[in-house]
């Protein structure tokens, strides 16, 4: 990814100034700040990324985002509980927008639970939330939410 590039997460910033400084060796500061570097992780298919940062009691054993072929395309937060530089524990709800390469698009709702240790803030794991599966027709508004038509923005 060119690191002038818009932050996959969502917040504005540049890549390079945003998540790419997490996914660079530097430690996040709050909760928020490591949900949106795990959610251009998975955007960018940065495993070892995910692992590092996944509490170790909760950690799968495997990740494999190769065949993973849903196009991530739109990160909502919807509300954060704690999680600051001054708490242990840190709770965000947030709805990420995926698209399937046969055009069914659908959102992972999850109310996900971070912890902080040894000053380093942790996934440690998520309640899954009711989210809806659909299919996008080429003249639909394109569910990443761009204002275009699918057949114009993520259905290229």
């Amino acid at each position: 990814m060119n690191p002038a590039n818009p932050c996959p997460c969502g917040s504005g910033r540049a890549y390079e100034a945003c998540c790419g400084r997490y996914h660079g060796g530097i430690r996040a500061s709050t909760a928020e700040a490591l949900m949106r570097s795990r959610y251009s992780a998975y955007v960018l298919k940065l495993s070892d990324y995910l692992r590092d940062t996944w509490h170790s009691g909760t950690r799968p054993a495997m990740l494999d985002l190769e065949r993973d072929d849903a196009k991530w395309c739109g990160l909502e937060i919807r509300q954060i509980s704690g999680g600051s530089e001054m708490d242990q524990n840190g709770e965000i709800e947030f709805v990420a927008r995926w698209l399937s390469s046969d055009g069914r698009c659908g959102a992972l709702h999850e109310r996900s639970r971070f912890v902080r240790e040894a000053g380093h803030w942790l996934y440690v794991d998520g309640e899954l939330l009711p989210s809806a599966v659909s299919k996008v027709g080429r003249n639909d508004p394109c569910p990443c939410g761009s204002g275009k038509k699918y057949k114009q923005c993520c259905g290229r």
